[in-house]
């Protein structure tokens, strides 16, 4: 199997599940490792870079569909969205850039993702249940917006959906399901804008474009399937959230932590006989 078709299956898997809640980054470990297997171990280790450039074209299908939306948010001037905006972003950048070390190792666990996404199965069960739908994005208090910030920040780990987390954080909070949704992907726009952002800044650095391991026109190859993709998968969403459908993904993201954990567990008992054996 050529990088070509393992970046076009991942960029599908992106598009669909950065705004279906069931954890783009948390997918992207599972599958890579499966196709790596696949592959026979010869993948080159991208690091988050394509992790980055995939959600990079996720973010532009959040600009399309939200175009409207974003249009009167500038051309109106709604200082109280917009500094919500901004605080519900604190915290991902806190995190994001004071533990980007501690991160990125975990993009390469799957063991990591499945317990992830039984967090992720336990946020969206909760949110759906424990709603009250008391105000708006609009109507939005600014301790609720730091609140749904916090749970993006947790979702830096992956398994843990960041639509996913956030939309049930604001579910929690008392939001309404659209507004939690709208907000949800609002946010996001800094979030992977600002992730995407530092990474490129080291291509600056001497030599920096030569150490990438994929080809610069493969990367862009993704970067636009994830485009195309997530824009059907963000408007299934919105008409998922209005039907008041989160726990389906609950569910499925349960039956595959577990499934995950399971495979990661029964492979670890078999290498520890394997090294019993060679001992």
């Amino acid at each position: 199997m050529g990088d070509t078709i393992r970046v076009l299956i991942l960029a599908v898997v992106q598009g669909i599940a950065e705004f279906l809640p069931i954890s783009s980054s948390g997918h992207l470990v599972i599958i890579n490792e499966i196709l790596k297997r696949l592959q026979g171990g010869d993948i080159p280790d991208e690091g988050m870079t394509l992790n980055i450039v995939l959600h990079v074209g996720t973010l532009g299908s959040i600009i399309v569909v939200y175009f409207r939306r974003l249009q009167r948010v500038l051309i109106e001037m709604d200082w109280r969205l917009c500094s919500a905006i901004v605080l519900a972003s604190v915290p991902a950048a806190i995190v994001g850039i004071g533990f980007k070390d501690q991160l990125e190792p975990l993009f390469a666990s799957p063991a990591v993702a499945g317990f992830g996404l039984l967090i992720t199965a336990s946020l969206l069960i909760l949110g759906q249940r424990l709603q009250s739908g008391r105000f708006t994005d609009r109507q939005l208090p600014w301790p609720v917006a730091f609140v749904v910030g916090c749970f993006q920040a947790v979702a830096l780990v992956p398994g843990i959906s960041r639509s996913g987390s956030t939309i049930s954080g604001g579910l929690l909070s008392g939001m309404e399901r659209e507004s939690a949704a709208t907000f949800s992907f609002l946010i996001a726009i800094p979030a992977i804008g600002g992730a995407a952002f530092l990474d490129m800044l080291k291509f600056l650095k001497p030599g920096a474009i030569d150490a990438v391991k994929l080809p610069i026109p493969t990367l862009l190859m993704g970067m636009i399937v994830s485009f195309i993709v997530g824009i059907f998968a963000l408007r299934l969403l919105i008409q998922l959230i209005s039907r008041q459908r989160l726990h389906w993904f609950g569910y499925y993201c349960a039956g595959m932590g577990i499934a995950v954990l399971v495979w990661q567990g029964f492979e670890g008992k078999l290498l520890v006989k394997i090294g019993a054996l060679g001992g």
